[in-house]
């Protein structure tokens, strides 16, 4: 088969699975399978495909027709200018949570190597990107499961940012004593109603269900913010939160009833109201 057969029946594959961005996907994992972009792709299209490509083209077309997330059959994913490796076991970066990074980084601007702490950091997309933005801050990238801190260990070595430390901890009990009082504390923890679960895209139950499941209200995380987390805030500090859709003024009321007064609710591309932010009225 030539290169372009092989990707208009990769394509076809995907497309009767009921895959969605078909285009899209074929194309990236053409790519991944033989090295070619969509441009290289077409000016070659009438060459001989190599069999070990056109093997490893095909067994990714049948992987992704399985349900299986596009992102972990790439092993990496794009976020705010970085590459991040993901897999299994890991939270993939969603293009949401870029308002998260945003809307700590209108906070943190003119600040002078500010500290930072991100909950349930996952691959480090928040962290890292932060890190991007802000070389001087000194951040703590918190993460509690085994198979998510090896992504976020292999993400921070990757990215060269010796500004961001990875920490094991447990967003649900009192924070450690070594760790210091912050400037800006972000999370983008589970927040999906554990009734809602059954309900989510097959390729999104792939994903680890506790980096998703947020209690049978969605609250459980944010309560743990407003109650412990709060207090690690310096006097005039941020905490922000990325929410669920109808959860941020939920997530506002009970960071305002910990000692925060309201800073802010965000509204994403979706137009959902996916960050709520507040800042620490107490030291």
């Amino acid at each position: 088969m030539t290169l372009g057969e092989v990707y208009r029946q990769g394509k076809k594959a995907l497309s009767a699975a009921g895959i969605d961005g078909t285009p899209f996907e074929a194309s990236a994992l053409f790519q991944k399978a033989f090295g070619l972009d969509r441009q290289q792709r077409v000016i070659f299209s009438s060459e001989a495909a190599p069999p070990d490509s056109t093997e490893k083209f095909f067994a990714m077309v049948k992987e992704r027709a399985g349900k299986r997330p596009l992102q972990y059959i790439l092993g990496s994913w794009p976020f705010m200018g970085l590459s991040l490796s993901v897999g299994e076991g890991v939270l993939i970066p969603r293009e949401e949570t870029e308002l998260l990074v945003r809307t700590a980084a209108d906070f943190l601007k003119g600040r002078k190597n500010p500290a930072v702490i991100d909950l349930c950091s996952g691959s480090g997309a928040v962290a890292l990107a932060i890190a991007s933005l802000y070389p001087g801050a000194e951040i703590v990238a918190a993460e509690l499961y085994g198979g998510a801190f090896s992504y976020l260990e292999k993400n921070i070595k990757a990215s060269g940012f010796t500004n961001v430390k990875p920490v094991r901890l447990d967003v649900l009990k009192p924070p450690p004593g070594y760790l210091q009082k912050a400037d800006c504390i972000t999370a983008n923890p589970p927040y999906v109603k554990t009734g809602d679960m059954a309900a989510l895209q097959a390729e999104v139950q792939r994903e680890p269900a506790r980096a998703l499941d947020g209690g049978a209200d969605g609250l459980s995380f944010y309560r743990a913010l407003a109650g412990l987390w709060v207090p690690m805030l310096k006097k005039g500090g941020l905490i922000a939160a990325e929410t669920g859709d109808g959860q941020a003024r939920p997530v506002m009321d009970l960071l305002c009833k910990s000692g925060c007064a309201f800073s802010g609710i965000y509204t994403d591309f979706n137009g959902i109201e996916r960050v709520a932010a507040a800042e620490a009225v107490l030291s």
